[in-house]
């Protein structure tokens, strides 16, 4: 008789984690401890750094990994080059997605990809159909490195011409703000972010145009790039994404032009071109970028509560931004005018809205609700902020933004370790996340009988 060598219970680990539902979260789990672990090596921090070097190497790499942009320590001052270089590739890599990069490699190197990791990659990026995978990530990988090197070369004109950078200073920080601008990672290379370089058009609107792209989901853009001429074609989704988006980027630049443009701490002393940059900037930046050119601690309330409502909502769907997605929040939209009206059927267009979509985009609302109220209470208990810093901080964690009003890094270890399961848990998606955690295969085979209880 052949006795296995393999224990039963870390076999049956290996079988539960290896299931495409659980692939994700767990990637995105490893891929931060790597990245801790690299962060803590000789040569990454610069001397003179004082205190433990643990905490602030896994909150880098935890918002690196999911491409948030928080951030405890300057990252110009507390990492070295080699650090800097570390904690840019992996926000390309958290930008690919862990699953979608491994089938990007298994595609340059084979030519083939098994169907478990197919099946991990279409939940990645949110698929239909499975054989959509292939096609799709190669798309991704030309769409993604294309927009970057073409938005790099950009701002490096304009480090080079405007500000007096070098041209290799110039073309590092060029690279740097379009990696982290497509990937919706808020790292700067200064730590008030780009206030030095508020106003200026040539800098400030290509870093906002691709935050804007990047946003989009790499779907949407697969679709744009097929039928950009012909928007009666579009999908639902697509349609949804775009027109939202749009009409995100109209409201969010109008509100934070009409609430700051007389404030003295933010755009007061602007000129009438640089304010209207900082204004398509403030439109922009809370759906996912995380880059400011003001200080929102000196932002006014109302201000606050615009992008505070902005990160919760997000980007679009198999994007590299959080939040709950401008789908989820358009489609309950809809759900809420079909009651109205009292139609039977949510439509959008010529199409009905099927019963498990809807249940789907209510939960992701209502879990991602109940995630940061409680993660904004657990701030409150454990640091010394007020009710708007928590929730704005627990929000741009759960959004993978990155925006700050000033207080990530005074948090305390368990603040901060609050902030990092809020990062993975928006990179991953409220649903991946629940569906790892109690996954359910067996159908129900019957139905109970039915009964009505009173709303309202």
């Amino acid at each position: 008789m052949v006795v296995s060598s393999r224990r039963p219970g870390l076999s049956a680990l290996l079988t539960a984690l290896s299931h495409p539902v659980r692939v994700l979260p767990v990637t995105f789990v490893v891929g931060s401890l790597v990245g801790t672990l690299l962060l803590l090596l000789p040569g990454m921090r610069t001397e003179g750094q004082e205190g433990g070097a643990f905490l602030p190497a896994a909150f880098t790499s935890v918002s690196a990994v999911t491409v948030t942009g928080l951030s405890t320590v300057d990252v110009a001052s507390y990492w070295t080059p080699l650090g800097q270089v570390v904690v840019l590739i992996l926000v390309q890599i958290g930008g690919f997605g862990f699953v979608t990069l491994a089938t990007i490699l298994g595609v340059v190197v084979g030519g083939r990809v098994g169907l478990r990791s197919r099946l991990a990659t279409q939940m990645d990026l949110h698929l239909v159909n499975l054989g959509e995978v292939i096609p799709l990530v190669r798309r991704i990988l030309i769409t993604m490195l294309g927009f970057e090197a073409v938005v790099a070369v950009i701002l490096t004109i304009g480090f080079e011409s405007r500000h007096g950078e070098g041209w290799g200073q110039a073309a590092w920080h060029g690279i740097w703000y379009s990696v982290m601008a497509f990937n919706n990672a808020g790292f700067a290379l200064a730590p008030d972010s780009l206030v030095q370089y508020v106003g200026d058009a040539a800098l400030i609107l290509p870093i906002s145009v691709a935050v804007f792209v990047g946003a989009m989901g790499f779907p949407v853009l697969a679709e744009l790039s097929r039928r950009w001429r012909t928007p009666v074609k579009w999908s639902i989704h697509t349609r949804l994404t775009v027109w939202g988006s749009l009409l995100l980027l109209a409201v969010g630049t109008v509100m934070f032009g009409l609430v700051e443009w007389t404030n003295p701490a933010t755009l007061g002393p602007q000129s009438v071109g640089e304010k209207l940059v900082s204004s398509i900037e403030g439109g922009v930046m809370p759906r996912s970028g995380g880059f400011n050119s003001v200080d929102y601690g000196e932002a006014r309330s109302e201000t606050t509560l615009i992008a505070t409502i902005m990160m919760f909502i997000g980007g679009g769907s198999a994007s590299t931004a959080g939040g709950i997605k401008i789908t989820t929040f358009l489609i309950l939209g809809y759900v809420i005018l079909a009651e109205v009206r009292g139609d039977p059927d949510v439509t959008i267009g010529s199409r009905r809205i099927g019963a498990s979509t809807l249940r789907q985009a209510l939960t992701v609302a209502l879990l991602a609700v109940m995630l940061v109220v409680g993660s904004t209470l657990a701030l409150l208990a454990v640091a010394e902020v007020s009710l708007e810093e928590a929730l704005f901080e627990a929000t741009s964690a759960f959004g993978t933004t990155g925006l700050s009003m000033g207080v990530t890094g005074e948090l305390p270890a368990s603040g901060q370790a609050v902030l990092m399961i809020l990062m993975l848990i928006g990179r991953v998606g409220t649903v991946a996340t629940a569906s790892a955690l109690a996954l359910r295969a067996s159908p129900r085979r019957f139905h109970l009988p039915e009964e009505r209880p009173i709303i309202g």
